[in-house]
C-alpha cells in the first residue's frame, strides 16, 4: 500500500511540475523550474512521511456500517491535523530550500494558505482513506472473512453459540463452515482477529480476549498477548534466555510465547503431548 503511495505521488507531482512549468512559459511568467518541482516535491515528502500514520489509522479505527458515524467526525478532524502539519513542513522545506539557492520563498497570508491548501488536504487525506478501506474490503472478500454463529431466528441452535464448533467463512459471495478443531493459531490484528486454518488466514471481526472466552480453553490457550494457539498443533517449546519461548507449530510457523503465558501454556501441554512438558 505504501509502495502504490509513494508510485502514486511521485507521479502526481512529475506531472504538475511539468503541467505548471508550461502554463508558466504560455503565459510568459519568470518562474524558475527548480521552484516548480520545489513545491511539488516538498508537498509530497511531508504527505509520504505522514501516510503510515494514516493507514495505520484505517487499520486501527476502520469505518464500518456500524462505526462510521461515530468515527466520522474523528476522521475529519484527523484532516485538519493532516492539513496544518502539511503546511508546516511543507514551508520549512521550502524555506531551506529556497535559501540554499540564494532565494527567499514567501507563502503569502497564512489565512489564505490554510485554507487553500486544507481544501486539497482534505481530498487527499480522504482520497487515501477511501482507497485504504476498499482494498481491506476486496482482500477480505477475496480472501475469506470468518464470523461467529449466530442463533437462529427460530428454534433452538444446533450448536451452543457460546462455544461454537464451526465459524462461518464468506468467501467471494459463498459461505463456508470452519471447524473450530482446524484453527490452529489466532493472531490478534487490530479490530479483527486472523484465525489460521490450513495455511490461509480467515479475519474474524473480534478481540482476542473475546474470541478466547468463546473456545474451550483445554484446547487453545493464550501464548502471547497477540497469539491464542490450539496447543495440539504445537510440536514443541523452545526456550530463550529472558523467559520468553518459541512455539515450534506443526506446519512450521514459529510463534512468540510471552514469559506470562509459558507456565500455562506448558502445563497445558502436559495434558496434550507428554513431550512438550518437558520442552
Amino acid at each position: 500500500m505504501i509502495a502504490f503511495w509513494v508510485f502514486t505521488f511521485v507521479v502526481a507531482a512529475t506531472g504538475n511540475t511539468l503541467t505548471t512549468r508550461i502554463d508558466v512559459q504560455r503565459n510568459g511568467l519568470v518562474y524558475p523550474t527548480w521552484q516548480i518541482a520545489t513545491n511539488e516535491f516538498t508537498s509530497i515528502f511531508i504527505s509520504l512521511l505522514m501516510l503510515p500514520l494514516l493507514l495505520r489509522a484505517c487499520d486501527r479505527w476502520p469505518l464500518h456500517a456500524d462505526t462510521w458515524r461515530r468515527r466520522l467526525p474523528l476522521y475529519v478532524l484527523g484532516s485538519v491535523a493532516w492539513s496544518a502539519v502539511h503546511i508546516v513542513g511543507m514551508d520549512l522545506l521550502r524555506w531551506l530550500f529556497y535559501g540554499m539557492r540564494g532565494s527567499h520563498y514567501e507563502p503569502g497570508s497564512w489565512a489564505v494558505q490554510a485554507v487553500y491548501e486544507y481544501l486539497k488536504d482534505v481530498r487527499t487525506f480522504f482520497l487515501i482513506v477511501a482507497v485504504c478501506h476498499t482494498v481491506e474490503w476486496f482482500g477480505r472478500r477475496s480472501q475469506g472473512e470468518a464470523s461467529l454463529l449466530d442463533a437462529p431466528d427460530e428454534g433452538p441452535a444446533i450448536e451452543s453459540v457460546e462455544r461454537p464448533e464451526r465459524f462461518l467463512v464468506r468467501k467471494l459471495g459463498r459461505d463456508f463452515l470452519v471447524a473450530t478443531a482446524d484453527i490452529e493459531w489466532a493472531q490478534s490484528a487490530g479490530n479483527y482477529v486472523n484465525l489460521r486454518v490450513r495455511g490461509r488466514d480467515y479475519p474474524l471481526r473480534s478481540t482476542l480476549a473475546a474470541l478466547e472466552t468463546k473456545l474451550d480453553p483445554a484446547v487453545f490457550v493464550r501464548a502471547h498477548r497477540s497469539y491464542l494457539v490450539q496447543i495440539g498443533q504445537v510440536t514443541s517449546i523452545e526456550p530463550l534466555d529472558a523467559g520468553d519461548a518459541r512455539l515450534h507449530m506443526a506446519d512450521g510457523t514459529v510463534l512468540p510465547c510471552s514469559r506470562r503465558y509459558r507456565d500455562s501454556l506448558r502445563a497445558a501441554a502436559a495434558g496434550v503431548e507428554p513431550a512438550l512438558a518437558r520442552a
